[in-house]
Order: C-alpha cells, then structure tokens, then sequence
C-alpha cells in the first residue's frame, strides 16, 4: 500500500517471522512503563498473538504494524488501540526499539504515515495518546505532528513505588 511507504520506512502488518522481535520488545522491561506490562510474555503467547493479527481492525479494534527500513530491518512498532469506530478515535503508540536507532527520524515518518492512514483510509475524527510525564521525546514527536497537550491526569502510574503523572495529547481531523 502505498500510504504506508515513506522516504525512510514503510510500516507493514505483522508476520510470523517477527515472532523473536515481538518476544524481544514484549520482554523488555525497560519499556513496560509505557506499556502497562507487568508480566512478561512467552514465546507460545506472542505467536498465538501472530496467528490473530490478521484480523480486521473494525474486529480487532486495534492495529500493530511494523516500522521497517527499507533494508528489511525491524526497527519498532505503532500501533492503534481503542478505535471507535462510532466516534470516529483511536488511541496510538509508537515504540522505536533501540537507542540507536531513535533520532534517525523513524518515528517521525511512521507517525506521519499513520496518521495519514487514519484520516485518509479510516476516516478518523480524531486521534489520542497518552504520554508519562518527563517523556520528552514522545512530547516532542507528537506535538510536532500538530498533537495537542489537553490533559493531566495526576499520579496516575505508579512505577516502582513512585506516582508519575501523564499527559493526553489529540489530534483532531481539520
């Protein structure tokens, strides 16, 4: 589809060979923070979890695909959750998994590339996400896509016994 290739990357739907990528991203515990995990996951789930990703979204109501380079290389993961289809939202999330490989403008392009996706193909009203305090390359990411800061939810995760405070960011279809 051509909507889903950028200059850089192109974002593609799940396949069975990403079997070890997701176990490596799902486990990372460095990550779970921004993902609500708490327990990690087996490699007999995530493939269970490959075998249903190709399920509509209007189904699934959610979407994950895969930012790659152009090489083939897996480099991250965005992802669409809560979609509404009667209100026309959905919430998203963007992963770049390794340091090395943030601030080489992937998730930039993936992000730009979603969005358009949700408002051209999936007629979307509206866009959301939700990012922790003192995460100030998700804020910068979404806000320079036109993502606005409407809300504060106080104390609202809890990670490793301290309370940390998250914004929500929108983005409405003009």
């Amino acid at each position: 589809m051509i909507t889903l290739k950028g200059d850089i990357i192109y974002l593609r739907a799940l396949e069975p060979e990403d079997l070890d990528f997701v176990y490596e991203v799902e486990n990372d515990e460095s990550i779970w923070e921004m993902s609500c995990t708490q327990t990690p996951y087996s490699r007999f789930l995530i493939k269970q979890y490959l075998e249903n990703a190709h399920k509509d979204i209007y189904e699934a109501k959610q979407l994950r695909l895969v930012i790659s380079t152009y090489e083939d290389v897996a480099v991250g993961m965005i992802d669409l959750f809560d979609f509404d289809v009667k209100n026309k939202r959905a919430g998203v999330g963007i992963l770049v998994k390794t340091p090395s490989d943030r601030l080489k403008g992937y998730g930039k392009e993936a992000l730009g590339l979603l969005i358009d996706y949700c408002f051209t193909h999936l007629d979307l009203h509206q866009l959301y996400c939700n990012i922790t305090e003192g995460n100030m390359a998700s804020i910068k990411l979404f806000s320079n896509h036109g993502f606005k800061e409407i809300g504060l939810k106080k104390d609202w995760t809890c990670v490793r016994g301290t309370y940390k405070n998250e914004y929500l960011f929108q983005l409405i279809n003009n």
